[in-house]
């Protein structure tokens, strides 16, 4: 018998992307194929996933309190409440969980360029008041007033994803009504030079999981799930848009940037996930990988499905949704848990963009070409990141 009490739901789901605000406007363009990444001349000579003005919300000049990804957090936040329309005291008492990579640093970065000297003596402290990584959940819990726990998670990209993780464990600790939970990152130019200097910039939209592949694509983004008890949903008459039927988190301890080469860490990962989620490898219809198109990372991978998957009756479909818009760093594993409970609800297998050449695997059946329908009942959201963290997310459609 299924614990109403330890059944994690989704009951909202707030999206900004590069196709604009919404979830609804997310699943409109990659249910058209239409690819975000354009040239990101402004920053570095290649291409990116870039987000435009989304609606009212406190100036990033105001008082210099608010960054670019706070801005962004706060507008996933923002529309992921309007869209769970829930009680606000619950929502007063919720915690948050809001993973990022970068953080302020974009505008620190940008500041004290034009001179450290004279950023310190004209308001540089109240600028850097937004630069910590924690500001990001503090940013949502001003925006929304909310007075619950507030947690930042930065573990690279691999952050969005434990963001949501940790916040399940939280309502299984009873210690808050609800939980919003996602990531947020900007696009900075530290951090494209950081990977450029890694050789792993793809000089051209990328083209994860193909024998081609040459990196990755820088993008930016939000999202934020609305997360509570089954029980806790039942009682105020929720929608419930997916259930969050098990999750994991595990670490290669190998590397400061590469994977473990057999992707050990992360096929352990994707087992525990399962195993919480008491789902055999047979229910599972679609994983929506990590995929950044970078060569040790889709190799790792890969060797990561065949070891977990092994001894399914049929391949398992694996697509990567960042060929779409870009790699959202801390945003990622957020923003691919929105594309995945969208991929339930729509019954549709988003395909890898640009793959004409797939990696030659055992037992996985890669996505590419037409669009794929079909009922999805149970689908994976998988995330990876620097250091060795690793995240599974396993989504189930509710319950009738």
């Amino acid at each position: 018998m299924i614990d109403a009490q330890k059944t994690i739901v989704v009951t909202g789901i707030g999206v900004v992307s590069p196709y604009g605000i919404g979830l609804s406007s997310l699943q409109a363009g990659m249910l058209a194929g239409q690819c975000c990444l354009k040239p990101a001349t402004e920053l570095y000579p290649g291409f990116a996933g870039t987000v435009a003005a989304v609606g009212e919300l406190p100036s990033l000049a105001e008082g210099h309190r608010y960054s670019r990804t706070d801005w962004l957090a706060m507008a996933a936040a923002r529309d992921a409440v309007a869209d769970f329309d829930g009680p606000g005291s619950a929502l007063r008492e919720s915690g948050i969980f809001m993973a990022t990579t970068v953080g302020g640093l974009s505008e620190i970065d940008a500041e004290i360029s034009r001179g450290p000297a004279a950023w310190y003596r004209h308001g540089g402290l109240s600028r850097a008041a937004s630069y910590p990584v924690s500001r990001v959940a503090a940013s949502v819990g001003e925006h929304l007033g909310i007075e619950g726990p507030a947690c930042a998670v930065s573990v690279a990209c691999a952050s969005g994803a434990m963001a949501i993780a940790l916040g399940a464990n939280l309502l299984l600790d009873q210690a808050a009504p609800m939980v919003l939970a996602g990531g947020s990152d900007a696009l900075c130019p530290f951090t494209l030079s950081g990977f450029n200097s890694l050789q792993a910039l793809h000089p051209e939209p990328c083209r994860p999981f193909d024998q081609n592949r040459q990196g990755l694509n820088i993008g930016e983004g939000a999202a934020v799930l609305v997360l509570e008890t089954q029980d806790h949903a039942t009682r105020r008459g929720a929608r419930i848009l997916a259930v969050l039927r098990g999750w994991a988190m595990t670490n290669d301890a190998t590397h400061p940037t590469a994977p473990h080469k057999d992707g050990a860490g992360l096929a352990s990962c994707i087992r525990r996930a399962l195993e919480m989620a008491e789902c055999g490898i047979e229910e599972v219809g679609y994983v929506n990988a990590h995929g950044t198109g970078t060569p040790l990372n889709d190799i790792a991978e890969t060797h990561a499905y065949e070891n977990s998957f092994h001894g399914r009756s049929r391949p398992i479909p694996v697509s990567s949704t960042k060929s779409y818009f870009g790699h959202c760093l801390g945003a990622a594993g957020a923003l691919e848990a929105a594309i995945t409970i969208t991929a339930m609800q729509a019954g549709a297998l988003f395909p890898t963009l640009r793959l004409t050449d797939p990696i030659e695997s055992v037992g996985i059946d890669w996505l590419r070409g037409e669009l794929r329908r079909q009922p999805l009942p149970v689908a994976m959201s998988v995330s990876a990141g620097f250091g060795g963290s690793n995240a599974a997310l396993v989504f189930g459609r509710p319950r009738s």
